[in-house]
């Protein structure tokens, strides 16, 4: 992934900006695109563009402890907010506690924010300590 600056007066490109080779060509074992995306969603960082490479890849090292704990929060917290924002018995104070904490120092702006920190801080406290 890269961070993109395009020139002044272009705000933002979106989507294929190289043709891929064809099937079975000798450079098929290489990167073979460029993707350009542009963020739309709501976010606190500022940076909305990127740039990826597509294609084939081979990784050269094995995945490591703490990629395959990453890994494991990430699919764990990802479902705990799933449930917690159709929880019709958790919606409400939810609501609230987000309200109440948004325009503080360090506040989550977005009521999807708040709730992947407020579940990766129980995935953390359960895993933890």
């Amino acid at each position: 992934m890269a961070k993109v600056k395009w020139a002044e007066g272009i705000e933002y490109v979106s989507g294929l900006l190289t043709k891929r080779p064809k099937a079975g060509s000798m450079h098929s074992d290489h990167c073979s695109a460029l993707l350009a995306t542009h963020r739309v969603a709501a976010t606190e960082n500022p940076v909305c563009t990127r740039l990826y490479m597509v294609g084939p890849y081979k990784r050269s090292t094995p995945l490591s402890s703490n990629e395959l704990d990453a890994r494991a929060r990430f699919s764990a917290v990802s479902a705990a907010v799933k449930a917690r924002k159709n929880d019709l018995m958790k919606i409400t104070q939810d609501q609230i506690n987000f309200a109440a904490q948004k325009d503080t120092a360090g506040g989550k702006k977005t009521m999807k924010a708040y709730l992947w920190k407020v579940c990766g801080d129980e995935y953390d406290a359960q895993h933890n300590g």
